[in-house]
């Protein structure tokens, strides 16, 4: 890691689904729910939709090739332990990230000393905030807490990635989330407040599962606040017990974006499984094939982490010589290595 670039610069149901639900792998607890208050009249807020507005706020993706990225799960819940783990991560790859991911709960204050640990660390951030009740976050009940998240993002200068209330699609979110209405809702507005703040060094990232473009129960498209309130299109993607392929669940989720005008970031991707000999090499080689066959695709973050506990699964490459071989071969390649225009890049 060289001092100009540190100096330069984040199943419920299955077990795929529990890990997007769960596998903060002892950060913090992810959802920040329970203790907020809930009030019962939704607002009257319709979704816009401008598919030709483009916000040009936060960091502007690579005109070409792919930015690669990682959550690493810390030994110690520290800013230093989530640095370290990150650079350890890096040197099992054999080469440097774009992007380091961080989660905060709804009620956490950031940027704050992980984003700065994590920033010395990587060109870019991505910070994933967790949500509370949509209908009192509309009504307008957490404007001081949103505010100040602004400020705080505002002051941290930096472009950055905010992926608020990902996997909103979760069937066990639904207390909060409500309907899309009222996703919709809070969503616009605590965008409106972190733009009447000046906080536009923030890219705004829209992240439901993937599974919420395959299972029609779920309908995620429905919480699509409009390309007037988007700067990414996010979704997370594991290949759970049965290896799904990378490629047949993107493909679902592609078939809604391809019909927005904005990047796409792939926000947590892993195999939670073991398999048979040579299926999570092979998973991860679709990873990379697919990615430079799109090329709306301008992100990948990875989620790596190892839990022991109920949903168990581990993401990581530490007994996976195969996997940590496909997964190398990905870092290495210039493809997946894009410059930041935003920052300067490397």
């Amino acid at each position: 890691m060289t001092s100009a670039r540190r100096r330069v610069t984040a199943f419920a149901v299955t077990l795929v689904l529990g890990l997007a639900a769960t596998a903060c792998g002892g950060d913090k607890k992810r959802d920040g729910t329970a203790a907020n208050p809930v009030l019962t009249s939704p607002p009257a807020v319709a979704p816009g939709h401008s598919p030709d507005v483009t916000t040009t706020r936060g960091p502007q993706p690579p005109e070409q090739g792919t930015w690669l990225g990682a959550w690493v799960k810390p030994q110690w819940n520290t800013p230093t332990g989530r640095a370290e783990a990150f650079a350890a991560f890096e040197r099992q790859l054999g080469t440097q990230l774009r992007i380091a991911h961080a989660f905060h709960e709804w009620d956490d204050e950031f940027p704050g000393p992980t984003e700065d640990a994590l920033g010395a660390e990587a060109d870019l951030l991505m910070v994933s905030w967790a949500g509370t009740d949509t209908r009192s976050m509309a009504m307008g009940v957490y404007d001081p807490v949103i505010r100040q998240r602004a400020e705080r993002v505002k002051a941290y200068g930096r472009p950055l990635l905010l992926r608020f209330r990902w996997e909103m699609d979760r069937p066990n979110l639904a207390a909060s989330v409500h309907s899309p209405e009222d996703y919709i809702a809070a969503w616009r507005h605590t965008r409106q407040i972190f733009t009447e703040v000046g906080a536009t060094n923030a890219g705004w990232v829209w992240c439901p599962h993937v599974q919420g473009f395959i299972d029609p129960q779920r309908n995620a498209a429905a919480y699509y606040p409009g390309d007037d309130q988007v700067d990414w299109l996010c979704t997370d993607v594991y290949a759970g017990a049965q290896f799904d392929g990378f490629a047949a669940q993107m493909n679902t989720f592609m078939a809604f974006a391809s019909k927005h005008p904005r990047p796409i970031l792939v926000g947590e991707f892993g195999v939670t499984e073991r398999g048979q000999d040579g299926q999570r090499a092979t998973w991860l080689r679709e990873v990379r094939s697919y990615t430079r066959d799109h090329p709306q695709i301008k992100a990948l973050v990875y989620f790596a982490a190892k839990q022991e506990r109920k949903p168990v699964y581990d993401t990581t490459f530490t007994d996976d010589p195969g996997g940590l071989a496909a997964f190398r071969e990905l870092a290495a390649d210039d493809y997946f290595n894009a410059p930041l225009a935003a920052t300067g890049g490397r």
